[in-house]
């Protein structure tokens, strides 16, 4: 292949997504995942990393739809890629629930342009987290003291399995509680939605599915030239990845079914 129509390929794919970029997006998307990866990108002489942030929504439907990602330092960039008409519709409607991992800053952020929100740690994060420094001949036993609390039936039960999960692991993982209890208030969401409801919002484990598609793309490219070549490499692995996307997540219309009682305000310019 030359390199005259190496260059025109690759032009054509940066018009793609300057298109993509740049297309309408629903007025309200009742669930949205926020993740992040880090990509090595090249800078002068210098090699940096860079987080890329994901967007995932569940459109009314209760399809997948990526509405956006972008490479920046600011945490707010993430949020403002999904934000409907950029900026002409108002962001305050936008999502219903708002799926995020552990990073630091992303529930103020979310808030900062969705103030009505409810906003949930995804618990595979959390878990994962907890379960980072526990050694092999624990893991089992933390691992179940864990899902007691996250599978409780309501909040006060998992608030008290949260103490006895404390009671019996403190002395070795004081910072598995310690963690738990500090991010409570945006974990504790999940209890206030039907055990349904939780399978098809929580469960899902959409984003990270994703994300396991966009690191295989870019696993093969340990240092990116360029922003653009970072832009092109998940543009086409997540347009592969929403090739697939063609029925509903499960549980969807259970979960619709309570959004419209639970967000009747929010949705009824929308049904």
């Amino acid at each position: 292949m030359s390199a005259s129509l190496i260059s025109k390929v690759t032009d054509a794919v940066i018009e793609q997504v300057t298109e993509w970029q740049n297309r309408a997006l629903d007025s309200l998307y009742p669930v949205v995942y926020l993740d992040c990866i880090v990509v090595k990108v090249r800078q002068h002489s210098n090699v940096i990393n860079k987080s890329v942030y994901l967007a995932l929504g569940i459109n009314m439907d209760g399809q997948k739809r990526i509405t956006g990602y972008v490479d920046c330092s600011d945490r707010r960039c993430q949020i403002l890629a999904v934000s409907h008409d950029r900026a002409k519709k108002s962001r305050s409607t936008g999502i219903l629930v708002a799926c995020v991992d552990g990073l630091k800053g992303f529930p103020d952020a979310i808030a900062s342009v969705y103030p009505h929100t409810d906003i949930q740690l995804c618990i595979v994060h959390v878990v994962r987290n907890s379960l980072r420094f526990v050694s092999w001949k624990d893991y089992k036993a933390v691992t179940s003291g864990l899902k007691a609390i996250y599978q409780a039936s309501t909040e006060e039960n998992a608030l008290k399995s949260l103490d006895i999960f404390c009671d019996q692991w403190n002395h070795q993982y004081p910072k598995i509680g310690e963690s738990w209890r500090a991010n409570w208030e945006n974990i504790r969401t999940i209890f206030s939605y039907p055990a349904e409801i939780r399978h098809a919002i929580y469960t899902t484990n959409a984003i990270e599915s994703l994300n396991s598609v966009i690191r295989h793309s870019t696993k093969k490219r340990k240092i990116f030239s360029s922003d653009d070549s970072v832009k092109k490499v998940i543009y086409l692995a997540t347009s592969n990845a929403a090739k697939k996307w063609t029925m509903p997540i499960q549980n969807w219309r259970l979960a619709m079914n309570w959004f419209t009682i639970q967000f009747d305000d929010r949705l009824k310019d929308h049904l």
